[in-house]
């Protein structure tokens, strides 16, 4: 091979930095190599990416195989252990043109392959700018990194650090960058979005950074966030709800559980009743917002009436995109030392939430028929409405809005019928 390329696991920020990886690893002069940005969010996600390696290092024998990214920083002496890795980075250097110009020889040893800090000492984040995300018709900003919150069932911040904010002037000129590189629409993505602005002079919130991004950069057709956690949504974010109509009708939120105590023992900052409430707060704003969710079954201490709770959280807040995680114990986290559930209850337990999350789905593509549909359509003959849902659309042509009534469904999409197109 020739180049590099660039295997991303995980999150939305990781497929933006991915990006900036590339970007910094050409700059640098790096060539025939392979770049694995890990997540280390369950143990599924860490034994797929040593598989990914593993994968990587037979299929291209001769290319430098670089290591980073959560997993990396977690549990960086594991894969500098791996024969197949010549070097493993920290989510810091990986950002960073010089790491690639600095890396080991082939055949050093796993201590010679290791280029992590101490995540905990980054105060700041550096504004990254990117012309385009490869792959992509939807464009990623980092707007955020880290986390200072600690629940009890997540390695993250270990990972990633403590929150810092990328300041807003430096995300406008980002934005404006890819709208001018033709993309309409942006989604706003960090560890922890919400808490965005907490370590910036005035401390503004994700809220008011996308007002003023819609403001400032008028071409932006859509306006999505990654993730929330709806205990930190400002009344700006309200506002943009209520009012704006390029502030896209959906929102991911992470829920985690539906049962008070199970919340507690996560070290979560809300009830189920505070979800619901904003549930109900927003839909009241905006009628046709859907909701996506993360979830986790089978938490330690989990009783089947606790889980019963969870359940009864994602039908009354009608969640109509429910990401459903068997619990997975991450080494060093407190809940990893809690009684633990049998794996078999986990799984069963997981898949009965997730058939919860399927009728959900069902029910809300079932509410989307008969509905006209502004859709921006995708590279893989898919478009996406304004809350989320896919759609048909073979044949049509990537980045192209056009406006559809919908038809039907296969369980999975929607079908449409073109009414009318824009050729914005």
């Amino acid at each position: 091979m020739s180049g590099v390329e660039v295997i991303t696991f995980g999150c939305r920020l990781n497929t933006y930095e991915s990006e900036v990886m590339r970007t910094e690893a050409e700059k640098a002069g790096l060539n025939n190599a392979i770049l694995v940005n890990t997540c280390a969010v369950t143990g599924e996600a860490v034994r797929q990416a040593r598989q990914a390696i593993r994968r990587a290092r037979r299929d291209n024998p001769h290319a430098r195989i670089i290591v980073t990214g959560c997993a990396a920083q977690t549990e960086k002496k594991a894969f500098a252990d791996m024969a197949e890795v010549d070097a493993v980075l920290g989510n810091e250097e990986k950002l960073k043109s010089a790491s690639y110009r600095a890396l080991p020889d082939f055949g050093v040893s796993a201590e010679e392959k290791l280029r992590v800090n101490d995540i905990m000492s980054v105060r700041q984040t550096a504004p990254q700018m990117v012309k385009h995300i490869d792959g992509h018709v939807r464009a990623f900003i980092q707007v955020q990194n880290g986390c200072d919150h600690r629940c009890t069932f997540c390695i993250i911040p270990y990972g990633r650090g403590n929150s810092r904010s990328v300041p807003m002037g430096a995300v406008v000129d980002q934005a404006r960058k890819l709208v001018e590189s033709g993309y309409r629409e942006i989604v706003l993505t960090g560890v922890d979005a919400t808490s965005y602005g907490a370590d910036l002079p005035g401390e503004p919130t994700l809220g008011l950074l996308a007002k003023t991004l819609l403001k400032q950069v008028p071409d932006i057709r859509r306006l999505r966030l990654s993730s929330i956690d709806s205990i930190e949504a400002d009344k700006h974010l309200l506002d943009l709800i209520a009012d704006e109509v390029r502030f896209m009708s959906h929102l991911h939120l992470s829920l985690q559980h539906g049962d008070d105590m199970i919340l507690k023992r996560m070290k979560r900052r809300h009830s189920s009743a505070d979800a619901l409430a904003f549930v109900n707060d927003v839909r009241r704003l905006r009628p046709e917002m859907s909701f996506g969710a993360d979830m986790i079954a089978g938490f330690p201490t989990e009783s089947e009436a606790m889980f019963a709770n969870a359940v009864r959280l994602a039908e009354e807040a009608n969640i109509a995109h429910l990401h459903v995680f068997p619990y997975s114990p991450r080494p060093g986290t407190p809940a990893a030392r809690m009684p633990q559930l049998d794996r078999v209850l986990v799984k069963e337990r997981a898949a009965r939430l997730r058939a919860t999350g399927h009728r959900l789905h069902q029910s809300h593509l079932d509410g989307m028929v008969g509905t006209q549909q502004w859709l921006l359509v995708e590279n893989n003959g898919l478009a996406h409405t304004e809350n989320f849902t896919l759609v048909a659309a073979v044949g049509l042509a990537p980045r192209s809005f056009v406006q559809a009534i919908i038809t039907g469904h296969n369980g999975k999409h929607l079908d449409m019928q073109l009414t009318a197109a824009d050729a914005a």
